[in-house]
């Protein structure tokens, strides 16, 4: 029995273009599908609301984990710095995540993607997870958390 199905979203180009990000687009494709089935994060649809109920545990579970992977430059977790842009769990418990960093040039670049796949599939309940480091939109301070802000003293 298939239990998601894969909603299209604009491209980034298009989303720009027209204003929309995802989530307000997969927030819209889940109201015109029904009650039945509720928007995930990369735009699939649960087909039950078991499914849905289990896909946001497993993803409070996985931003739990998330928030024990600093930038070792930087004394705040990479969610609350704002490095975290998706994390999508589908109900077979795969997850993906897209993450960024500070700049190109950071010097964990090559240990940080590694250690949040590494952290994220040791949460039970995940059987794969996949990170893909994206540049776009890049980050700026302003997608920090205010608790990161107030204890990085820039409030």
């Amino acid at each position: 029995m298939k239990t998601t199905k894969e909603i299209g979203s604009p491209s980034e180009p298009e989303a720009e273009a027209t204003g929309h990000d995802s989530e307000a687009t997969r927030h819209q494709v889940g109201e015109s599908i029904g009650p039945e089935a509720a928007p995930l994060a990369g735009g699939t649809v649960a087909s039950s609301p078991v499914d849905q109920l289990k896909c946001e545990a497993l993803k409070t579970s996985i931003v739990e984990a998330l928030r024990t992977c600093y930038d070792p430059e930087i004394p705040v977790d990479i969610y609350e710095l704002g490095l975290i842009y998706d994390v999508d769990v589908l109900p077979d418990g795969s997850v993906h995540i897209n993450m960024t960093l500070t700049s190109p040039m950071c010097p964990v670049a090559g240990s940080l993607p590694p250690e949040v796949e590494t952290k994220v599939r040791a949460v039970e309940g995940v059987t794969s997870a996949k990170v893909e480091v994206v540049w776009n939109p890049p980050w700026t301070p302003e997608r920090m958390s205010e608790a990161a802000k107030l204890q990085l003293n820039m409030n």
